[in-house]
């Protein structure tokens, strides 16, 4: 699927207390609908272009501002962690199911249920969202997520195979074999609870992809692993979301 015209692009109000970065196709049609979850450095350039990039893809990309304003220079990693520990996971997924509640009465969504895509601390939002909205959702990809399956978290976070049990769509994860926060005996866990647990997903590995190896504006960007990767994800969403 994909989109003629340069999509349309804005911030709007998700709730009283919640904004989020909109982007979506030119014109009156309705489109499969995308909640993205931001890295640790907040709804900064690059994920507003992601989500033009989706909304070029023939999709309606909401991003949830979560740091509520803050953004972080990818110089800094200690600013952004920082802020990441405040993170309650509790309170992220009552911002996602207003962010569901959006999308299904948006005038440009499809009547289907979205998909799901995050990055870094992102990509663990959306594991998590995977299981904690699972009838909200069709399907899911998550970018070198952390803290899902750690043997002891450096943030102090649950670990999230727990919540495996409640999962329904099919899920895709993409790991970097040269990522020093998210070892391989890590994929090994996941990809054993969800095998016992009866799931459907896939998981891609690239070699000599680092942490973070999606976005290039980050030192660790690696062009071929990302575009391979891009292609993978969209070729499943629009498997799972039609439109």
């Amino acid at each position: 699927m994909s989109s003629t015209s340069s999509p349309v692009a804005e911030w709007i109000d998700i709730a009283p207390d919640l904004r989020g970065y909109l982007a979506r196709p030119a014109g009156d049609g309705k489109h499969p609908a995308m909640v993205v979850f931001i890295e640790a450095f907040g709804v900064n350039g690059h994920f507003q272009t992601l989500a033009a990039r989706l909304a070029e893809a023939g999709y309606v990309a909401l991003v949830p501002d979560i740091y509520h304003g803050d953004t972080y220079d990818y110089s800094d990693r200690d600013g952004a962690i920082g802020h990441l520990r405040t993170l309650n996971d509790e309170q992220v997924m009552q911002e996602t199911d207003r962010a569901l509640d959006l999308l299904a009465r948006h005038p440009s969504v499809a009547p289907i249920k979205p998909g799901v895509l995050g990055f870094c601390m992102g990509g663990r939002y959306a594991f998590l969202t995977h299981a904690a909205h699972a009838e909200r959702v069709s399907a899911t990809a998550s970018f070198y997520g952390g803290g899902i399956a750690p043997l002891q978290d450096g943030l102090g976070r649950a670990p999230l195979l727990g919540r495996i049990p409640a999962m329904q769509g099919p899920l895709l994860l993409h790991y970097g074999t040269e990522d020093g926060s998210i070892a391989p005996d890590e994929h090994g866990r996941i990809a054993e609870a969800l095998s016992r647990a009866g799931k459907r997903y896939g998981m891609q590995i690239y070699p000599g992809a680092g942490h973070g190896f999606f976005c290039d504006v980050r030192p660790s960007y690696h062009a071929a692993a990302a575009a391979e990767a891009w292609e993978l994800t969209l070729d499943f969403f629009s498997r799972h979301l039609g439109g």
